[in-house]
C-alpha cells in the first residue's frame, strides 16, 4: 500500500466535512508539499476530530505552528 493510500484511508473520519476536507486537500495539494509540510499533516490527521473540527470550523488554532500552517492551507483550498 502506497503512502498516499495509507493517508487517504487516515482521512476517512467520523465526520463527514472532515472526510471532505482531508480527501480534497489530499488529492489537490499533499504531492505539492515539502516534507515539513506532509510531517505536519500527518500530525493533524493524529488529532481527535472534536479538536480538528474546532480548527476547521470555528476558528481554533493549533498550538504546533506546523499543524496551524496546513490548517490555513486547507482553508485556504491550496
Amino acid at each position: 500500500m502506497s503512502e498516499k493510500s495509507k493517508l487517504l484511508w487516515r482521512c476517512r473520519r467520523g465526520v463527514k466535512e472532515l472526510d471532505v476536507l482531508f480527501t480534497r486537500f489530499l488529492e489537490s495539494s499533499y504531492d505539492n508539499l515539502a516534507d515539513e509540510e506532509k510531517q505536519a499533516f500527518n500530525r493533524l490527521l493524529e488529532i481527535e476530530d472534536p479538536v480538528i473540527l474546532g480548527f476547521m470550523l470555528y476558528g481554533d488554532k493549533p498550538d504546533d505552528p506546523a499543524v496551524a500552517c496546513i490548517v490555513e492551507k486547507i482553508h485556504s483550498g491550496i
